[in-house]
């Protein structure tokens, strides 16, 4: 079986509804980055930064994946699947792909601020001031904030340098250090990349660009990869 490899954005996502991060009218239209989103935010108002991401979750909870995350999973009949996703929440998952790698964390978990090694799945919504670990320390969101090292991109390139195909969906490439996954493909790689916008890459034979949202992208280029399988 080829491999397969993914690397997904908030575009994806966003076709269920989940709001994005970095587009026009996104959540950093309405937040601050440093007010909600870092290690001193945390700090200096950790009331806001519970409430930013309980209303995230709470909204993950009311979500569904679409047909671009099932079409995904559904590839695995025919390649092995890796995922390397920037998306925090658990959409993939939830549609049936095995091997997801969350760049920038996960909204469904939470870990503790004493121990980064107690990590735990939530099955409801809201996390609370007062919401410890087994060693008593605060439980914090098990999200990469800004100033924080994305400690999952060494396995990620990894992952990416075993590509036969490579596959960029509902992100520009904008985003570092995850934009630069790309530099670690196989040079004889063909790369596909699905989104509405305009990627920043260089241009490269072996580059291909459908310029639409995910669903439709996806549903363009299933059959396209099942004939390279």
């Amino acid at each position: 079986m080829k491999k397969l490899v993914v690397l997904s954005g908030s575009g994806i996502s966003a076709e269920s509804a989940i709001q994005t991060f970095l587009d026009m009218g996104g959540l950093w239209e309405q937040y601050n980055i440093t007010e909600v989103a870092s290690p001193q935010a945390w700090e200096n108002n950790r009331k806001l930064v519970l409430d930013f991401y309980n209303q995230r979750r709470k909204q993950l909870f009311e979500c569904i994946p679409n047909s671009g995350h099932l079409t995904l999973a559904e590839l695995e009949k025919n390649f092995d699947v890796s995922i390397i996703t920037q998306n925090v929440d658990d959409l993939h998952e939830r549609a049936g792909s095995k091997h997801v790698l969350h760049l920038h964390g996960e909204l469904k978990k939470v870990r503790s601020t004493l121990d980064p090694n107690l990590i735990y799945e939530m099955d409801h919504w809201e996390l609370k001031e007062g919401d410890v670990c087994e060693k008593g320390s605060q439980l914090r969101p098990h999200i990469v904030w800004f100033g924080e090292p994305v400690e999952a991109i060494t396995k990620a390139s990894e992952i990416a340098a075993t590509a036969d195909i490579f596959l960029v969906i509902g992100t520009s490439l904008s985003v570092y250090p995850a934009a630069g996954l790309v530099d670690f493909v196989p040079e004889k790689t063909p790369i596909f990349i699905i989104d509405p916008g305009s990627p920043a890459y260089n241009s490269s034979s072996k580059i291909k660009v459908i310029k639409e949202k995910a669903t439709k992208g996806m549903e363009i280029l299933k059959e396209q990869l099942i004939s390279l399988a």
